[in-house]
């Protein structure tokens, strides 16, 4: 049984340990699955992250966890729920960017939306008079019973995603830096916010099926944050927001794999760990300079 990998734990030849993480057909799928949603969570975050919209990618983080909800509470699969909900968060949140409103305005209203989203889930769960063995999964995430069919429905949808972001991504990216001289030189500024939103909501809706609802906000803004950290090239910066969330999903599902506890909490720690790293790093190599540019100066 697989379970029983859970207990063993990791063993002292690191080659058994990787056969092991490729001897069952539902740790192939997740693997499958994890490395579609990292390149997918690592394109859309690095832009997230450019357009200072962490704040309503985390609120479509939160509405994912009431779509799972109401699709496991009317039978269907939660993935029907995941992207169901998560695209019309996307849309409510096109429209309260789009409403012209103050800062601070803009913030109550998408913290309205996202207090009302979690309402929404526990009362689903509540609703549902079976017993709701995967709730922890929605939140915290799962790689089992990852099926080969949801492989390729999570492949067709990041393909469409990272499509749709390569054709708009030079005006996505000017529009990103200076929108009023975007919109001045004739972009669809709206347009594009909304395109983008909703391709966010999709990249959330793949995540939350390995990280879970509550965590996929580590995975979409932590990689793309350490990358801005580590450079501001544009190209450079994708790439490297990939393949750190590629290292962290890898890493925290074969942890997961010999543990008892989530892949969300693995992915999640993992992540943030390298971020601390850079930041660390960022600030010593800062006092250096400061250090050595004091004596000169003198």
């Amino acid at each position: 049984m697989p379970e029983a990998s859970f207990l063993q734990g990791l063993s002292a030849n690191p080659l058994t340990d990787l056969r092991d993480l490729f001897a069952y057909p539902f740790m192939v799928h997740a693997l499958e699955a994890g490395t579609i949603v990292a390149v997918l969570a690592g394109v859309t975050g690095w832009f997230m992250v450019l357009r200072r919209q962490t704040f309503a990618g985390h609120t479509l983080s939160v509405i994912a966890f009431p779509g799972a909800a109401a699709a496991s509470l009317a039978g269907l699969p939660v993935a029907v729920g995941y992207f169901g909900f998560c695209a019309a968060g996307a849309v409510a949140l096109a429209a309260i960017a789009g409403s012209r409103r103050s800062l601070s305005a803009e913030s109550a209203a998408i913290g309205s939306l996202q207090a009302l989203a979690l309402a929404l889930g526990f009362l689903f769960v509540s609703l549902y008079h079976g017993l709701l063995t995967g709730l922890d999964s929605l939140l915290f995430g799962t790689f089992l019973g990852i099926t080969q069919a949801q492989v390729l429905v999570l492949l067709v949808i990041a393909v469409a995603s990272l499509s749709l972001l390569a054709f708009v991504a030079r005006p996505l990216l000017f529009a990103s830096v200076d929108a009023d001289v975007a919109r001045a030189t004739g972009v669809r500024v709206s347009l594009l916010g909304l395109g983008f939103l909703l391709v966010l909501g999709l990249s959330v809706a793949e995540t939350s099926q390995i990280t879970g609802a509550l965590l996929v906000f580590a995975l979409l803004v932590t990689p793309a944050a350490t990358a801005h950290r580590l450079t501001a090239r544009p190209g450079l910066g994708i790439a490297l927001s990939v393949a750190i969330a590629l290292v962290v999903t890898w890493l925290g599902l074969a942890l997961a794999y010999f543990s008892i506890y989530p892949v969300g909490f693995y992915v999640t720690s993992l992540s943030f760990a390298l971020y601390l790293l850079v930041r660390l790093a960022h600030s010593a190599r800062t006092r250096l300079r400061v250090a050595d540019l004091a004596p000169k100066a003198a």
